[in-house]
């Protein structure tokens, strides 16, 4: 199996579909209801799904980026706003954690080697 996908409920498709495309997503799905998004390296995708009624996502996103300073410096110069700098986390990776217009949280983040393969990796292929 492969994750094809993670959708995030939205207040406002317009402002939400924005937000993502000036991150550098590009959008290729685009109804008043549903959006769909390409990451701008490899082929995985994520969607937006509107929710009018009032909601609260505790779930958490996760963008990796080699350059995440150089990263979270470009967005920052564009107006992003971030709850957290980049920081080393004890778990390895270097985070940095932004919400996008309807709450939903972002973690941009680089963990190299160690997202497949930490210290204490429980399990292996065979």
């Amino acid at each position: 199996m492969n994750l094809n996908q993670v959708t995030l409920p939205v207040k406002n498709m317009d402002e939400a579909t924005s937000f993502y495309k000036k991150m550098g997503f590009l959008q290729i799905v685009d109804t008043p209801h549903y959006a769909r998004f390409e990451c701008p390296e490899g082929d995985s995708t994520f969607s937006l799904s509107l929710n009018e009624n009032d909601f609260l996502n505790s779930s958490t996103i996760y963008f990796e980026h080699e350059k995440l300073d150089e990263l979270v410096a470009k967005l920052e110069s564009e107006g992003f706003v971030f709850d957290q700098a980049p920081e080393d986390m004890r778990y390895m990776w270097r985070e940095a954690v932004l919400h996008d217009p309807s709450g939903n949280k972002i973690k941009l983040y680089w963990a190299g080697e160690n997202r497949l393969n930490p210290p204490w990796r429980v399990e292996k292929r065979v």
